[in-house]
């Protein structure tokens, strides 16, 4: 089989590389240049670039740099932007993996006559007793990456790889030291890359966007203090919202950007019973009834009910209150066996 590998020029998608060859398949190395801007963190820099080409070179494959900057622009930058403007707190990483690495990339295989594109992930695709491919989490359950790809349908994944989604971590770097590929002992990216660590998420906004102060109200609409941008304020948040310390610990409960009010309040006041969520995808089809659903990354999934809400929408009632979730943030559904993902949407404001 002709593979495209994506190779972000760390250890997973090395090893990934070295994995499809041992299986006898033709593999091509491409990087996406997506950023073009200031970057020093997260997967985007030109070491980046340089690390993916040296492997590529190690394992005796071609590689390729595609030129994504437009599309990463319109598709993961400006909604970044204006996400905040709209007082949403996104998620670029994600938007990234759905538009540009498993659609725009899928597209230049397509056109290239390659018959699967192969990524780092840590996720694994299965068969169902029908068998059509399921999305699964990756067997290290501490870097699953499921919820990062949960915007994959079956077609998708019909034709796409996860050649180390079977192993954990530490046998990554270990088979990748073992090889001596140069990027073994590489860190994990772990930051959005176009944003620097120097400067931050508030400097990157801030070139880019106007900041509007706004006032800091309790829950029983007391003022009790001030912040200096509203669209730097997300839910949950409890450091830099303009409050004296040694007080009881309060959390931002609410924020709206056009009245420019921030609500803070306690623990127990972030958890609800519900949440509602917009743009839901499926890996087949829409599911109702008992599920799995997490709301983070690495969070822990919790049990609820979820059904059709208006306008498309995904009503989901949590059987214990849950913890508030931002606007904008990813959620997503699995099977009660906390093993395959049924889809996912993005959480909206009630």
């Amino acid at each position: 089989m002709r593979v495209m590998l994506a190779m972000s020029g760390g250890v997973d998608s090395s090893l990934a590389g070295a994995l499809l060859l041992d299986e006898g398949h033709e593999v091509v190395g491409v990087t996406m240049r997506l950023w073009g801007g200031e970057s020093d963190t997260g997967c985007c820099s030109v070491s980046d670039v340089d690390d993916a080409r040296r492997v590529a070179q190690q394992l005796d494959i071609d590689h390729l740099v595609f030129n994504f900057g437009e599309d990463f622009d319109n598709h993961v930058v400006a909604p970044y932007v204006r996400a905040h403007v709209d007082g949403v707190t996104p998620n670029p990483c994600i938007e990234c993996n759905r538009h540009v690495k498993f659609d725009r990339l899928a597209e230049r295989a397509d056109l290239l006559g390659f018959d699967a594109v192969a990524t780092g992930h840590h996720a694994r695709i299965g068969r169902d007793a029908a068998g059509r491919p399921t999305l699964q989490r990756g067997a290290d359950r501490a870097k699953d990456q499921s919820y990062v790809v949960h915007m994959l349908d079956r077609d998708q994944l019909a034709r796409t790889l996860f050649p180390v989604g079977h192993l954990d971590k530490s046998e990554v770097r270990q088979r990748a030291a073992a090889m001596g590929l140069r990027t073994a002992g590489k860190p994990d990216s772990q930051d959005v890359c176009f944003i620097t660590s120097t400067g931050g998420r508030e400097t990157f906004l801030g070139d880019r966007i106007p900041f509007r102060s706004a006032t800091v109200l309790d829950t029983g609409g007391r003022h009790v203090g001030e912040v200096p941008a509203v669209e730097m304020v997300t839910i949950g948040q409890r450091r830099g919202i303009g409050l004296p310390g040694g007080g009881p610990k309060r959390y931002v409960v609410d924020v709206d950007v056009d009245r420019r009010t921030v609500v803070v309040g306690a623990d127990d006041d972030l958890l609800d019973r519900a949440l509602d969520v917009v743009a839901a995808t499926w890996v087949d089809r829409p599911v109702e009834g008992r599920v799995l659903v997490q709301t983070s990354a690495h969070g822990t999934p919790a049990p609820a009910d979820i059904g059709p809400g208006p306008d498309d929408s995904v009503v989901v009632r949590w059987h214990a209150p849950h913890r508030r979730v931002a606007p904008g943030q990813s959620v997503v559904f699995y099977d009660l066996a906390d093993r395959c993902v049924l889809g996912g949407g993005l959480a909206t404001r009630p």
